[in-house]
């Protein structure tokens, strides 16, 4: 089977993929050559995932797959949130959205947090919501080169490394991510 994966992440495709094993084949939007500006204005994970999917089902009437992942941090209220892309600013990086964590949790000793991550599937035009979530805490500096966003950062409860400092293989059948890809792909082989 095939899925359309509606992002322009190389990560967060690349992740999927391996999850995905052999048995579907995942394409991007550059495997289509499709060059969209995919919205994503909602103000809850589901509803960016739901907006992402059903805008590239619109545009391309293929079965498709949308994620949205926040990082909610307990010291901060739950920020970033559904703003962790962006959190630093529009066209900021990866390394400007950690600092400005790292920055307000100065001085916390609280540093629980957890990864959540919501996929929609839209198939045959119906629409399915999976969702993931793995609870840990922020370190005070960064560790490991992996992984993308705020992986060198996040030690998943019960681990000694970093998502950034874990084989792939180890992140992916624990992350927020691997738990909401490989309940959809489970639910897929019912379908």
């Amino acid at each position: 089977m095939k899925l359309l994966a509606a992002t322009n992440n190389p990560h967060k495709l690349r992740e999927i993929r391996e999850i995905a094993g052999k048995d579907y084949e995942v394409l991007s939007l550059k495997d289509i050559h499709l060059d969209a500006d995919i919205p994503e204005t909602q103000d809850t994970l589901a509803g960016n995932a739901r907006q992402k999917a059903r805008f590239i089902f619109d545009h391309t009437g293929l079965n498709c797959l949308a994620d949205d992942t926040g990082l909610e941090i307990e010291a901060l209220d739950g920020r970033p949130g559904v703003y962790s892309a962006r959190y630093a600013g529009e066209g900021c990086s990866f390394d400007d959205n950690i600092q400005k964590v790292l920055e307000e949790l100065d001085g916390q000793e609280n540093r629980k947090a957890c990864f959540r991550c919501v996929v929609c599937l839209i198939l045959h035009g119906e629409e399915h919501l999976f969702t993931g979530k793995i609870p840990g805490e922020i370190i005070r500096e960064r560790r490991g080169t992996g992984g993308f966003g705020y992986d060198p950062v996040f030690i998943p409860d019960g681990c000694s490394m970093t998502f950034a400092e874990m084989p792939a293989h180890l992140k992916n059948g624990i992350s927020h991510r691997g738990i909401a890809v490989s309940k959809m792909f489970r639910a897929l082989k019912k379908m």
